[in-house]
């Protein structure tokens, strides 16, 4: 370590980006040079996992080092629940379950707990958890620069977007762009002092959109590579892609990496290399289903939404510049970790009644071991991308998946089967009896909040709304992938908007 006392970190968290949704773990399509510095020089969790399948929970858990079942903010917030859900005019079996709409105050924050031992504490970006009361600066951010109710950008990732916390400066300016300069500028007036910058996307969350140029490099890509004739199939509920060929996305994706890098430049510009650890995670799975359809997260099964691997399995990278030892852990990790291990690794004293359900990975890190642990992940709703209401336990090689329509019980072994193609409930029921016990003794003890059967379920019209998926919305979505790949595809003016942006 430096002579400097504490170390400074610079958190950045993605949105909806997929395991595979970068080179350095495995997409041949997408390019991501900058993030891939960050693993390369880092450590690499390869079991590394987001606390849920979709985004406020999933960021609550790394504010609070706690489970989902326990803050009880399962849901991304603005999701109906209980009879509200019927306006949707969805016909389903159940009412998804009631949960917090706010992070809740009476617990210290990751922020706050380093702001209480000196830290500068900045935040760029998402923040979707809670209204104006519950911003980053009501729970320990002296800063933020575009953190407020909204989940996607309102109005785009072109200015002028919709952000009372973001002022719009330069036309066509690209948010990703605009985030990372401001968290470099942040860095540099407080390149004396010791901070922690958090950095949270609205990318790669729709609307999907990217400039003429990036377009043009990545239907080129896609053409070189070989367009396939089909991109989808069906998942259980909803079509689901199953080819990274959209170059809208694509070019999406580069924009985050492209901001990343202004990030890391800095930090090297002022010499602030060899004192700064930099986290580089996901909330949730890549989107396959549902919303923009815009990546698979192939070989795991899902994405975004889904109770399988494809939701919740995550770039979950590490880089401690006086730890080079150890490239990568194989050991299961979550969101919850981040809390403890950070303030481990800066020196700080644990706060375990806090971050109850995250254990520091600083011996990992080290190269040591730690006590196997259970995971948990609780969501007890319907997601917009297919996935059912379900609470899951991974213990070992293990996952016990718990459905509450029916009752039913999946359980894979993801060391033999990690695209949780196999269920073996049957085959290991006595195991899994075992899973079971501790998923329903963590919920009840928790305190977890459940759904409820609704009763003007109808079974027939559910069965034509499913067939309507197929007959209707899985062409329509095969049609639509050979558009963006058209030569001559013409989109929203909007989409592209900021040529004169150097991004």
């Amino acid at each position: 370590m430096s002579t400097k006392k504490k170390p400074n970190i610079v958190f950045i968290l993605v949105d909806d980006l997929g395991l595979h949704d970068l080179s350095v773990t495995g997409s041949t399509y997408y390019e991501t040079p900058n993030v891939d510095r960050i693993a390369n020089e880092g450590t690499v969790f390869t079991q590394g996992y987001a606390a849920s399948r979709v985004c406020s929970p999933s960021r609550a858990s790394i504010m609070l080092g706690q489970f989902t079942a326990r803050h009880q903010i399962t849901d991304w917030i603005g999701a109906k629940s209980g009879t509200d859900w019927r306006s949707l005019n969805r016909n389903d079996k159940l009412l998804p379950a009631t949960y917090n709409h706010v992070l809740p105050k009476n617990d210290t924050t990751l922020a706050e707990a380093f702001a209480a031992n000196g830290y500068k504490t900045f935040f760029a970006g998402k923040w979707h958890l809670g209204a104006e009361g519950s911003w980053p600066t009501d729970h320990g951010f002296e800063i933020n620069k575009g953190g407020w109710d909204k989940g996607s950008p309102i109005g785009g990732f072109f200015s002028p977007w919709e952000n009372p916390n973001l002022e719009n400066t330069t036309a066509g300016e690209n948010l990703s762009i605009r985030l990372g300069n401001e968290t470099a500028n942040f860095i540099e007036k407080n390149k004396d002092s010791t901070f922690l910058a958090y950095l949270s996307f609205y990318a790669v969350h729709g609307p999907i959109q990217t400039t003429e140029k990036h377009w043009a490099k990545y239907r080129k890509k896609a053409e070189e590579q070989g367009i396939k004739d089909s991109g989808y199939e069906m998942e259980r509920v909803l079509p689901i892609r199953t080819v990274q060929d959209n170059p809208i996305y694509a070019g999406l994706v580069q924009q985050m990496d492209d901001a990343v890098g202004i990030v890391l430049d800095k930090l090297k510009q002022l010499g602030l290399e060899k004192n700064t650890i930099i986290v580089f995670t996901s909330d949730n799975g890549g989107v396959a289903s549902g919303d923009a359809f815009s990546t698979t997260n192939l070989p795991l099964r899902g994405g975004k939404g889904y109770q399988w691997e494809g939701g919740i399995h995550e770039p979950y990278f590490i880089k401690v510049p006086w730890m080079t030892s150890t490239k990568q852990v194989d050991y299961p990790v979550s969101g919850t970790d981040f809390y403890p291990t950070l303030l481990d690794l800066a020196g700080i004293p644990l706060k375990p009644k806090q971050h109850v359900d995250g254990v520091s990975l600083k011996p990992l890190l080290e190269g040591t071991e730690i006590e196997a642990r259970p995971l948990f992940w609780h969501y007890p709703h319907y997601g917009n991308q297919g996935g059912e209401p379900a609470s899951m336990i991974r213990e070992g090689d293990w996952k016990l998946i718990y459905y509450y329509e029916d009752g039913r019980n999946e359980m894979y072994n993801l060391a033999t089967d990690p695209g949780e193609q196999h269920d073996l409930w049957v085959q290991h029921m006595e195991h899994g009896k075992i899973l079971s016990t501790k998923l329903i003794f963590f919920l009840n003890d928790v305190h977890a909040n459940n759904p409820a059967s609704d009763p003007v379920f109808d079974a027939k019209l559910a069965t034509k709304l499913h067939q309507q998926k197929i007959d209707v919305l899985l062409p329509r979505l095969e049609t639509q992938r050979q558009k963006f790949l058209s030569p001559d595809f013409q989109p929203n003016e909007a989409w592209w908007s900021s040529k004169g942006t150097k991004d």
